[in-house]
């Protein structure tokens, strides 16, 4: 009888596993099939030609981030009163009925305001983040962290690609596409995703003040580990900007590559970077400890901007990619380090948090990356250093690394066993039907 309850709570947990994975995958992937298309259906519905689009772009890229900002935390507190899964399954559904108001919208203030609520209900990777630390042990979370990234990668490998193919046949069909996918998400863990939090470790109330932004740095502030690694995780996420906000004019720029170049090379940097996040990660952990991966991974990263920043020729920029790729090593290290410290009851709170803090760097980080970039090669410019922009991500790394070597000078890493069931010898999952 006890094997039997053994084996189902097993053959359950890998089923949620698995679903964590499709659920990331599948938002990544919709999320990138409209990436080639967005701009120009906002192009479409303000007028007044690509200047004016530009503008109403980075008005509706500020606002995202800004509503990502609030409603993360909010996510994350929800699913500590009331469970992951609700949570989870609600904002699939609010993605599903979002891309369609997208794929439908004939005015540009309803496509901003679908943007918005958009903005609202994207937050579920907070929750799923949270149910990975709920169901898999202490030792193997950075590992399953890294599989997630994997995740992320390989949608925005096929994301793009896909979402302008079908923008050629219609500029409105990859709404579409991206709304049949999160429905599918949602029905999906509708029949298959188990509740991970049981009601004993639920927090007993849902508390409005510890549910914002400000509040959710109350929690970090209790744990001096777990907000010195925020600070670090800011730093990343903020550097991360260079490239959303710079590389397209940058490599235009400096090594004269068009669109289709562009898109070859955000290919590569995609599947380097899932390919490291989801086989490497849970390899290394394992034999070196979390603490030295992270620290790895963050020296790959400065190294692979600084390359970047002074490449004057696009073969030397490229060879940044994979030192590129093994930075996201640090990753998920630092998220297995952070849910160590906190309590189960707090891991959803947790999550909203560093979210928050991605989208806190999203609201400036585009401003000023694209103001250092333009400094760096305007006619009267005392520095012209074409690739500054990257030299700066570099910076912020190496003042990320500092910190992160300060505060988890006495951290103990956690080593796995190849025999735990959660997350495989190699990080990935067993019996995982998307590998």
């Amino acid at each position: 009888m006890d094997s039997t309850h053994t084996a189902l709570s097993d053959t359950r947990r890998r089923a949620a596993v698995a679903f964590i994975f499709v659920t990331v995958f599948l938002d990544i992937l919709a999320f990138g099939i409209i990436i080639p298309v967005l701009p120009h259906l906002i192009e479409q519905l303000a007028g007044g030609g690509i200047a004016k689009a530009a503008w109403w772009v980075g008005v509706f890229s500020t606002v995202f981030a800004v509503v990502q900002f609030a409603f993360s935390p909010v996510q994350g507190a929800l699913s500590d009163r009331f469970g992951r899964r609700p949570v989870i399954l609600i904002s699939n559904l609010g993605l599903a009925i979002d891309f369609v108001v997208l794929a439908l919208a004939p005015t540009l203030w309803l496509l901003f305001v679908s943007r918005t609520l958009l903005g609202m209900t994207a937050a579920s990777f907070t929750t799923a983040n949270a149910y990975i630390a709920d169901i898999t042990p202490k030792e193997r979370r950075a590992a399953a962290y890294g599989v997630l990234g994997g995740a992320f990668g390989l949608g925005f490998i096929m994301g793009p690609g896909l979402g302008g193919f079908l923008g050629d046949i219609s500029l409105r069909l990859p709404f579409w596409v991206a709304a049949g996918l999160a429905l599918c998400n949602f029905l999906y863990g509708l029949f298959i995703l188990p509740e991970s939090l049981p009601k004993e470790r639920r927090t007993p109330r849902f508390e409005l003040h510890s549910a914002h932004p400000l509040g959710s740095l109350k929690l970090l502030r209790r744990y001096p580990q777990v907000l010195g690694l925020a600070v670090v995780m800011f730093l990343v996420y903020l550097a991360h900007y260079v490239l959303q906000t710079t590389f397209v004019l940058y490599a235009d720029y400096r090594y004269g590559w068009g669109p289709q170049a562009v898109g070859f090379v955000l290919m590569l940097v995609g599947a380097c970077d899932g390919s490291v996040q989801a086989f490497l990660t849970g390899r290394l952990t394992p034999r070196f400890g979390e603490r030295r991966v992270l620290l790895a991974g963050l020296l790959f990263g400065i190294g692979a901007f600084a390359l970047m920043g002074v490449a004057s020729e696009g073969w030397v920029f490229l060879v940044g990619i994979p030192l590129m790729a093994l930075w996201s090593l640090a990753g998920p290290p630092i998220q297995a380090i952070m849910t160590h410290q906190v309590d189960p009851s707090e891991q959803g709170r947790l999550q909203g948090a560093i979210s928050s803090l991605g989208s806190f760097a999203g609201i400036f980080g585009p401003y000023l990356f694209a103001q250092v970039f333009a400094f760096s090669i305007a006619p009267g410019s005392p520095v012209h250093l074409p690739g500054l922009a990257f030299v700066l991500s570099a910076v912020l790394l190496a003042v990320g690394a500092v910190i992160a070597a300060r505060v988890t000078a006495h951290t103990t890493s956690l080593a796995g066993t190849p025999s735990d069931p959660a997350v495989g010898p190699a990080g990935a999952l067993p019996h995982d039907p998307t590998h």
